[in-house]
């Protein structure tokens, strides 16, 4: 049922996890730990998901928090909890807050999970290539840094996506891109079919982690669309299913440390 990086599960006083789709109680499509509230599986059984993974990571359900994610590069300050109903629109969250276990929603964007131990500061951010281009990773980090973080100190843990060999897109997203950097042309390759690429999401978030000062980086390597472990919304699209299921990857600051 969850995944861990090494690099943050020696990290002191914290906990966290990549849920896969294992040990949930959804059915059909979305069978197993479907947490996505924006998805059309049973209230009652995304609910009881949740409510799993809060108690997987030793928190109340209602102390586990996720944002409504618009693909953009905002961040959000959690210092208590909110409802579902009320989830502010953002694609990251920080924290100090002991106990309060904050979660990035994926079915093929890429979660990443920060922490900077000793200043007792995490994140969880929701990269998607919009969110990676248009500064999300960045902005976390400044948020965290806000609270007191260093992003020199900071380790950054990067969950299940999408990766390079499953993820064929066409040239004007390539070119997309490249009018923002030119460099950028590194993580395109040739694909099978003509004016496509296959984009290496996962690495370009490590670029962007690298180049924002990130001092620690754990990419767990995993790829959503071939893996039946995890949901994938392409592999959804491939199929003609009408709808996906979502993970939440989350961490929390253990208030006992």
């Amino acid at each position: 049922m969850i995944i861990t990086s090494s690099l943050l599960g020696a990290a002191p006083g914290l906990r966290h996890a990549f849920f896969t789709r294992e040990g949930g109680v959804s059915e059909g499509i979305y069978a197993g730990l479907n947490a996505g509230v924006g998805s059309n599986d049973d209230p009652a059984k995304v609910a009881e998901n949740r409510r799993r993974m809060a108690e997987a990571l030793g928190v109340a359900p209602e102390r586990f928090l996720t944002v409504h994610q618009v693909h953009s590069p905002d961040v959000v300050v959690a210092e208590t909890p909110w409802s579902p109903a009320n989830r502010p629109k953002a694609d990251a969250i920080v924290t100090r807050t002991p106990g309060l276990a904050i979660g990035a929603s994926a079915a093929d964007c890429g979660p990443i999970l920060f922490a900077d131990p000793a200043a007792g500061v995490i994140g969880a951010a929701h990269a998607g290539w919009k969110g990676a281009l248009t500064g999300v990773l960045e902005s976390t980090l400044a948020a965290m840094e806000r609270l007191g973080a260093d992003r020199s100190g900071v380790v950054a843990a990067i969950g299940p996506l999408i990766r390079q060999p499953s993820y064929e897109v066409g040239d004007e997203f390539v070119a997309r891109f490249t009018a923002a950097d030119p460099a950028y042309a590194t993580f395109f390759v040739e694909a099978e079919r003509p004016a496509h690429a296959m984009f290496d999401l996962g690495g370009f978030i490590r670029m962007r982690l690298e180049t924002a000062g990130v001092g620690l980086i754990d990419d767990l390597g995993l790829d959503t669309y071939p893996d039946e472990r995890f949901f994938s919304y392409r592999r959804t699209t491939h199929r003609g299913e009408p709808d996906y299921g979502r993970h939440v990857h989350a961490i929390v600051l253990d208030p006992d440390a």
